[in-house]
């Protein structure tokens, strides 16, 4: 230890955390959260509570990073209040879908990547990985672009957007040290990142002052007044930005953190309940953020137009009057112009403190982004990288692309990426979904834990929805693009895409019990009866 400590005249914590470059999971997971051994069974407990708050906040994140706001602050911009009903349906569904995630965990002891693992064939199996894959590099591209445009904000423009995406390389490394600190401190600082987050958006909120009634009725009253085809396809937006398929993955990962004996029944009922209460708070307070950003801009700019806001820019002194036309067209607005428009109509302070909010989602995104890919790559593949090896592969492909339209071209193609990286992840949806409702519905896999006839038909029809919805977002996005070259390859790709989710609705539904599709046990592992014989050999359970 003396060598080590004065090797290079560093502290020996820092040369040890270097020379031990352990994995995400190995970190999250060295220290378990022993909980039934010191509390006793009641029927509810505020202690017990406690110590399983930590999981669902860490998933809550994926539900405010700057894909999500920037989806916000259009859908208000665009529509008012009349789309928040879309918000909370689309985050009650992700509710449900983050309970099946939970509940997999819990009871086998595994993750869906290391479930799919075990039971999809080689080939299906590495198909599967890379489509979760660039799901996670979408979402990273994302956080990189937020934090990139919070740091041009934040500066006044002194840090070119450019040096934002550099900015982001170191801090991700920075941020990786606080782990070796434990678990539980690590989870504290994503909640303060969180309430960052809602500080911020819930000034911007209270400034604004929006109609409460109206935020009522838009929320409550399912329905779109004179709603033309933009403000339509914004309510598909809202669902393919708020239900993240890598999310899926993350959250069966994250509720191993806490031991429990999965041998004793009652131990997993009572896992499985704490799990989704703290889930239901961790997402309540992500949607009243989420709602703080819609609010803000449905109050203050829906229907505004080009001119009327140059004219208040211009009066203001802002240096970004140039981004408003003259003209009368409706004002579009994206993350940065978002922060602009809110420093020309109610301050510097509405700026900075948006820029801050904006901040906080890309480095809290990045984080669990992190920890999605390494859970998802060692799941799959059984390969254990370091942690700073994986973040470099996924870091710099997300970077590169980015790093070249921040380069070359301005703030606006920067942010047009996000409609991009928001059409990729809604297609990598039925990756995540379709998985988790098959093995979910097993009881080979989850024994008395499987899901009901209700869950199976209700679960079944959600993901059907979600994934017709994101579909045609798909689609409009594509037609938008108005080539014929462009069609053809994307013809091309969804023969073999739509293929893939075939194959994977298949297994899905011999899941659910729809035995006559089952051509044969032989050459299946993804039905009951096969299962009873493959588990037998790899048991599902870690006992």
């Amino acid at each position: 230890m003396n060598s080590v400590k004065h090797l290079f005249g560093l502290p020996s914590e820092l040369l040890l955390t270097l020379m031990n470059l352990y994995s995400a999971a190995e970190i999250y997971f060295q220290a378990l959260i022993v909980i039934f051994a010191i509390l006793s069974f009641q029927m509810f407990s505020f202690r017990k509570l406690w110590a399983f708050t930590g999981p669902g906040f860490l998933m809550s994140i994926a539900y405010l990073d700057p894909g999500n706001i920037e989806s916000d602050l259009q859908s208000g911009a665009k529509a008012g209040f009349k789309l928040l009903w879309v918000l909370l349906g689309a985050t009650i569904i992700g509710l449900l879908l983050q309970r099946l995630a939970a509940r997999l965990g819990v009871v086998t002891g595994m993750h869906l990547a290391e479930v799919c693992n075990r039971q999809y064939p080689t080939v299906p199996r590495i198909i599967l990985w890379l489509m979760v894959e660039l799901a996670i590099i979408g979402s990273d591209m994302q956080e990189v672009i937020g934090c990139a445009i919070a740091f041009n904000l934040l500066s006044m423009g002194r840090i070119p957007l450019w040096g934002g995406v550099l900015i982001t390389i170191i801090d991700t490394f920075v941020f990786l040290f606080l782990d070796k600190y434990g678990l539980r401190k690590l989870e504290a600082f994503f909640g303060f990142l969180i309430t960052i987050m809602a500080v911020s958006f819930g000034y911007e909120y209270v400034m604004v002052r929006p109609d409460q009634g109206e935020l009522l009725k838009g929320m409550f009253l399912p329905y779109c007044e004179n709603c033309d085809s933009a403000q339509m396809e914004q309510a598909v937006g809202i669902v393919g930005a708020v239900i993240m398929p890598h999310n899926i993955y993350l959250h069966s990962a994250l509720v191993k953190s806490r031991q429990i004996d999965r041998g004793n029944k009652k131990e997993v009922k009572e896992a499985n309940k704490y799990y989704f209460i703290e889930s239901t708070i961790a997402l309540f307070i992500s949607f009243l953020i989420n709602v703080f950003v819609v609010a803000v801009f449905a109050e203050a700019f829906y229907d505004k137009t080009n001119i009327e806001v140059n004219a208040k820019c211009n009066a203001s002194g802002s240096p970004h009057t140039d981004l408003f036309p003259l003209d009368n067209s409706t004002l579009q607005v994206d993350i940065f112009k978002g922060g602009v428009v809110l420093g020309c109509f109610f301050g510097p302070a509405a700026l900075y403190i948006w820029a801050i909010g904006i901040l906080a989602a890309g480095q809290s995104s990045t984080m669990t982004g992190t920890y999605s890919g390494q859970f998802v790559m060692e799941g799959f593949l059984n390969l254990r990288w370091s942690r700073f090896a994986r973040v470099l592969l996924t870091r710099s492909i997300a970077i590169f692309p980015t790093l070249l339209v921040a380069i070359f071209q301005d703030v606006q193609h920067l942010t047009g990426m996000n409609d991009f990286l928001n059409v990729l992840q809604s297609m990598q949806l039925p990756f995540a979904l379709i998985p988790i409702l098959t093995f979910t519905s097993l009881t080979s896999i989850m024994d008395d834990f499987a899901n009901g006839l209700v869950w199976k038909i209700g679960g079944g029809v959600v993901i059907l929805v979600v994934c017709a919805i994101n579909m045609y977002f798909v689609v409009v996005y594509v037609t938008s693009l108005n080539s014929v070259a462009l069609y053809v390859l994307v013809a091309l790709l969804c023969i073999a895409y739509l293929s893939f989710v075939c194959y994977l609705a298949w297994q899905c539904l011999i899941a659910l019990g729809v035995s006559c599709l089952d051509v044969s046990c032989l050459g299946n592992r993804v039905s009951n009866n096969c299962h009873a014989v493959f588990i037998e050999e790899q048991p599902a359970y870690d006992t």
